[in-house]
């Protein structure tokens, strides 16, 4: 089983950034995917950015395109988002997730096995 921590959320103005980290462990550690997903106050799960673990694909929502970005350190296990130009809808709890099965595109949720806590974003107007 892989155990998945975030860290890096918190409270920042509007136009300003934050960079998410997602810590990975386990033995050993094997993602076919890596992705982020944010859930905001009565609204579902939403796929935000992810990437091929051990290749070159990434898919980022529309929404957030130009703005975050999604990348990784193999050697680290960590996956990170680089959030700029946060706006107010971007306010949320962020979850990191992982794929142990390929098969699923990186957006399919239900593709997704492990998750971390969650870290609140928060982005004031």
């Amino acid at each position: 089983q892989v155990q998945l921590v975030e860290s890096g959320g918190g409270l920042v103005q509007a136009g300003g950034s934050l960079r998410l980290s997602c810590a990975a462990s386990g033995r050993p550690f094997s993602a076919y995917a890596m992705g982020w997903f944010r859930q905001a106050p009565g609204k579902e799960r939403d796929f935000v950015a992810g990437l091929v673990w051990s290749g070159s694909s990434t898919a980022v929502v529309d929404s957030v395109k130009g703005r975050f970005t999604v990348s990784r350190d193999n050697a680290k296990n960590t996956l990170y988002l680089q959030m700029n130009s946060l706006k107010p809808d971007d306010t949320a709890v962020y979850y990191c997730a992982a794929q142990s099965r390929s098969g699923y595109s990186i957006n399919d949720v239900s593709g997704y096995d492990d998750w971390g806590q969650g870290t609140q974003v928060t982005v004031s107007s």
